[in-house]
Parts: C-alpha cells; sequence; structure tokens
C-alpha cells in the first residue's frame, strides 16, 4: 500500500531569509537518494508555500503523511537527512525538532481568513488555489448575483476597510456603482471605472500585505474581478512597492496565470465581463499610500496628495470614478461571497466586523504574522499568542497603527483591538503593525523614531506636515540631547494638535500621533530628561553616564580590551574605572561584562 507524503516548506520572505530554499533543496536530494516518489512504495510530493505566521521558528516545514501532519521548527539544511531517514521511511517523527506547545498556543486564539490559505497551498500554482474554493466565489457573482446584489453582501457583511481608515467597503462600493459622468452630460453612467488594489506597504516593522500576496495572490486577485463586477470598472491596478521583489513576482505570476485560464481579459468565464489588472511599481515614498498621492504616482507624477473633495470614488484615475482598496480588504471578499455575509459577521465586534491581520513585531517572544477577530483582547494577543515579552522583561507599551497611531501603555493592556477602543486611547488599528515595547524603551526615543520617519516621508506640499513636523522633531532632538527647555512639553502638544488640524492628508493628519499619545501616558519620562537631565530607560546616550561598581568588578580587563577610546583603566584583578571625559557612551563595556559590574545610567 502506497503512503501519501506531502511536505511543505515556508517559502515566504521569512522562510526564505532563514534558509527555506536551501531546505528544499535539501529535501529533494534526500528523497532522490531515498527512492521516495511515485515508483516505490511511497508518494511523495514537495510544496512551496508562503508565510506560516510564526516567523520567530522559521524554517517551518509540514511532514503530512496520509494526513497525520507534523510541523518542524527552526530547520535547517543539516537536519533533512534524519527527517527522511526516521520519519519519511521508519515512520517515527525526530521529536527534538517537533513544533511544542507554544506553537500552538500561538495559533490557539487565532480566526484565519485571509490567512487560511497562505502557508496551506502553493502560492505559485492556480490550481492548488482552485483545489481549495478559488474562484468559486466569482463564478457565483457571474452566474448568480446582480453587481447590486453583490454589493448587498459586502455591506451586510460589515467589512470596513482595512488600510487604516476603516471605510466601510460595501458603501464605497456602491457609492462609486452610482456614479454618473462628471461631465456635460445628464445622469449618465461614466464611460470608465477603475478600481485599484493598494499594496503599498510602508509602515516600519509591517508586513501583512506583502505575506498575503506572497502566500495566496489569486485571493487578491479574484477580490478585485469581484469588485469590477460589482461597481463596473473594466480595468484595475495593483499599486505594489518595488522594495516586494518576491510578492511583484508571485503577483505576476498569478496574474498570467489567471489570463490563461480565461479569469481575466474578456468576456470573463463567458460572462459579460471584461476586466483586466496592470502592475504599477512604486518607488518607496510612504506618503503614496494615501489614496489622492498614489492615484497622481499611477498618471506618472510625482506622488503628492491632493485636496477632497472630489474623493477617487467621484474623480479618481484619470478623473474617472475609481474604488481604492488595500490587499486585505480585497482578499476577504472571496471568502464573504463563498460563505455568506453571517459567517463573516459573527466575527468581531458590533461596529468592527470579521477579522484583522496584524505583524506582531518587537520585544515579543513570538513574532510573526497573525489574524485574530475583531475585539480581541490586546494582552491575549501579547501573552497568548505572542508569548509575552521576551527575556523575562515587563511591559511598557504597545505601537499600534505604525508611524501614524499611538502608544498604548501596560496599564490598559485589557483594552479590545478594534476601530472605537483603540481610538478612544489615542491610537488606531491602521494597516495592521503592532509593535511591542518593554522596560528598556525609551518613549521618548521612540517617539522622535517615528517622526523622523514621517517627517522624512512628507511630500512636502502643505507647511503644517513640512514644516511643523520639522519643528516637532527639533524639539525630540534637543530633549533626548538633555537640552529641552521649560514650556517644550506644551509646545509639543500645541504644534501636535495644530498639524493635525491643518494639514493637507492622513499623513500629517497623523504624524503627531506618537508624541502626542506618549506625552499623554509617558509625560514623567519626558520631565525625566528635561529636569533631571535622565533618560529612565538608559536610552539616550546625551543623558547616559557609564561608571563601574566596585562590588562586582573583578578586574578581569575585558572591558578595557572592549573599550575604543581608552576611557578605562586599572590593573589586572583590581578595580577599573572609567574616565567620564573620555568615554563615547558606546556601550562596549556594559555589553562585555559578565559580572554586572558596569552601570549604566
Amino acid at each position: 500500500m502506497k503512503s501519501d507524503i506531502k511536505i511543505k516548506v515556508c517559502m515566504g520572505t521569512g522562510g526564505i531569509a532563514a534558509g527555506g530554499a536551501d531546505v528544499m533543496n535539501a529535501f529533494n536530494k534526500e528523497l532522490k537518494e531515498a527512492g521516495i516518489d511515485a515508483s516505490v512504495e511511497k508518494f511523495c510530493s514537495m510544496h512551496k508555500v508562503g508565510c506560516r505566521g510564526l516567523c520567530a521558528k522559521d524554517v517551518l516545514v509540514d511532514v503530512i503523511i496520509n494526513g497525520k501532519k507534523t510541523i518542524y521548527q527552526y530547520t535547517k539544511p543539516d537536519m533533512v537527512s534524519k527527517i527522511v531517514n526516521e520519519h519519511l521511511i521508519m515512520g517515527e517523527p525526530v521529536a527534538e525538532w517537533v513544533a511544542g506547545e507554544d506553537y500552538y498556543n500561538f495559533h490557539e486564539k487565532q480566526t484565519k481568513v485571509v490567512l487560511s490559505d497562505c502557508g496551506n497551498i502553493d502560492p505559485e500554482d492556480i490550481n492548488a488555489y482552485i483545489a481549495v474554493g478559488g474562484y468559486e466565489a466569482l463564478k457565483k457573482v457571474l452566474t448568480s448575483l446582480t453587481p447590486e446584489e453583490t454589493i448587498a453582501i459586502i455591506k451586510k457583511s460589515g467589512l470596513r476597510g482595512r488600510g487604516g481608515a476603516g471605510f466601510p467597503t460595501g458603501l464605497k462600493w456602491e457609492i462609486c456603482r452610482k456614479v454618473v459622468s462628471s461631465g456635460d452630460s445628464p445622469r449618465q453612467e461614466s464611460d470608465q471605472k477603475y478600481i485599484i488594489c493598494n499594496a503599498d506597504e510602508g509602515d516600519p516593522g509591517a508586513f501583512m500585505d506583502r505575506a498575503v500576496i506572497e502566500g495566496n495572490p489569486h485571493s487578491v486577485i479574484e477580490g478585485m474581478i469581484i469588485g469590477a463586477y460589482a461597481i463596473g470598472a473594466t480595468k484595475g491596478y495593483v499599486y505594489i512597492r518595488a522594495e516586494y521583489p518576491l510578492a511583484v513576482e508571485r503577483l505576476r505570476k498569478a496574474l498570467t496565470q489567471a489570463r490563461e485560464k480565461k479569469l481575466l481579459g474578456k468576456n470573463i468565464l463567458n460572462a459579460e465581463l471584461n476586466f483586466d489588472i496592470k502592475v504599477k511599481l512604486g518607488a518607496g515614498a510612504f506618503v503614496c499610500g494615501e489614496e489622492t498621492a498614489l492615484i497622481v504616482s499611477i498618471e506618472g507624477q510625482r506622488g503628492m496628495p491632493r485636496a477632497k473633495p472630489p474623493f477617487p470614488v467621484h474623480s479618481g484615475l484619470w478623473g474617472k470614478p475609481t474604488v481604492i482598496n488595500n490587499v486585505e480588504t480585497l482578499a476577504n471578499i472571496p471568502y464573504i461571497i463563498r460563505k455568506g455575509a453571517d459567517w463573516f459577521s459573527s466575527f468581531g465586534t458590533e461596529k468592527s466586523k470579521g477579522t484583522k491581520v496584524f505583524a506582531l513585531t518587537g520585544k515579543v517572544k513570538n513574532t510573526g504574522l497573525i489574524e485574530v477577530p475583531m475585539g480581541i483582547l490586546l494582552k491575549e494577543i501579547i501573552y497568548d499568542i505572542g508569548g509575552g515579552i521576551d527575556k523575562g522583561r515587563a511591559l511598557k507599551a504597545v505601537q499600534t497603527g505604525g508611524p501614524s497611531g499611538g502608544c498604548i501603555p501596560a496599564e490598559l493592556v485589557d483594552i479590545n483591538v478594534d476601530y472605537e477602543s483603540l481610538a478612544k486611547v489615542g491610537s488606531i488599528v491602521g494597516s495592521g503593525g503592532m509593535v511591542v515595547l518593554d522596560e528598556t524603551d525609551c518613549m521618548v526615543s521612540i517617539a522622535k523614531f517615528f517622526l523622523e520617519f514621517t517627517q522624512a516621508e512628507s511630500c512636502g506640499k502643505c507647511v503644517p506636515c513640512r514644516i511643523g513636523t520639522k519643528r516637532l522633531l527639533e524639539i525630540l532632538d534637543r530633549i533626548t540631547r538633555g537640552k529641552g527647555k521649560d514650556g517644550d512639553l506644551e509646545l509639543l502638544e500645541n504644534l501636535g494638535n495644530d498639524i493635525k488640524a491643518a494639514s493637507l492628508c492622513g499623513l500629517g493628519q497623523t504624524a503627531p500621533n506618537p508624541v502626542l499619545s506618549t506625552l499623554k501616558y509617558f509625560r514623567h519620562e519626558y520631565e525625566a530628561h528635561i529636569k533631571d537631565l535622565k533618560c529612565p530607560a538608559g536610552v539616550c546616550n546625551d543623558l547616559i553616564e557609564y561608571s563601574i561598581l566596585e562590588e562586582f568588578c573583578k578586574g578581569c580587563g575585558a572591558c578595557i580590551r572592549v573599550c575604543p577610546s581608552g576611557a578605562i583603566t586599572g590593573e589586572k584583578k583590581k578595580l577599573h574605572k572609567i574616565t567620564t571625559a573620555m568615554c563615547i557612551k558606546c556601550g562596549a563595556c556594559f555589553d562585555v561584562c559578565k559580572f554586572d559590574a558596569v552601570k549604566k545610567g
């Protein structure tokens, strides 16, 4: 009796970076040498899959024998021979390398919709997507639903845009569907409409859109085709960062495969739907994530926002009605159509329906890509899914929403993660960045880091953002260098609120959020920098002094050997000393000391 063996190797960007390609090559080599193929008793198939979620344990490998799955973590090429010989041939998993309880804890409280097929199917094989129900939703809308009925399902589901603003998706589609020509001829439908997938993911630490396109590009394409049918569009664009080469490659392959199966082009599935998609590479400008800047970038102009109204649904790409949805929003569409609006709306809260994908990063044990029901507690994400704070340290804050979001302090960790709850405490869901901070992080420095990013990414079109963010950054820089002044904190608050109120687009309107939220919850840290000339977390170099504690120093000489400025002196097995005037505050002595004799403060 033949054994059916499937091997799935994580080949998302994280998996490849950890050595996924080498692991796949090692499996192919060992399988060939062992004679495990269709000609013997054991039939084996190899599959590349997208991100499995728990990136901290890559390379993740599934070995599935007759439907029974074993998951290996931290897989290296030199482990493959033993896995093949002991598991595939002898039937005994290599227990020491099998994923443990923390792997399953990571997934237990997740609810996967968008990510349900990521890490499960080959993203470069359209037939793999079709085998799990892919393009069934498209067939359903083209054969049994009108555009209006399709929109009604999306409205009923409660799906809101996952790109940051949270605007109801079905309502946006409905508005665009009803738009008439903006020309002189009255009450006739526009001769051209567009749908755009916004894959210009630029938040530091965010990789949700990249992982979805790398892991299941056809879900996004199918969502775009259904959206095009609903609003009456014949042309679509995916605006994606050129810095995502693997995602771009897989997206283009998927588009080619869809055309070959007549799922794109003229008379799709023999219906009266003509629609195709082009890929537009962005040049890395964060501001082009803003919809009007994205539009002019596609048109070949410099990516700079314009005032609204008119909104893109009325006058967008080349002045035509245009719907812009982000990757995650569109990837939800096929599942909603297939399983129903009530199924989707059964997840989440009354006003925030469904699930949300987050990139969980920072000082948490289990970093990776997660998908959770809206309304889950923040502490559940950090402690149950994320496994708690790394190195046994204390949680200090969580930054949600990227550089446009806010820092939520540890004392508010019981908060629900949804649009309304996060807004109440000065943060946002955003596109899904979630950075966990611990006691070693300086909140003034964190605010400065995010503001450095948004200030550098400002297009410069409007004065409040161009000049205001620069002034904010200058004040923060002074504070972190011990040159803060009385009145600086009030100035930061007043200036931040003015920038939010007067900026042209979402970049400027949200840029002060990290500053304002850290001022609200961590004002004492700002005051320590200004009044005491101390950085409580020991991060800001200009406010740090290094010294050697007599009771712990063993006189081993390790600190002397690594000090680049010669600031440390002392004889062997006697107390060493640091000459403050010569110390360049590099921290090398602190890092190398095994006896905790170097004090930083």
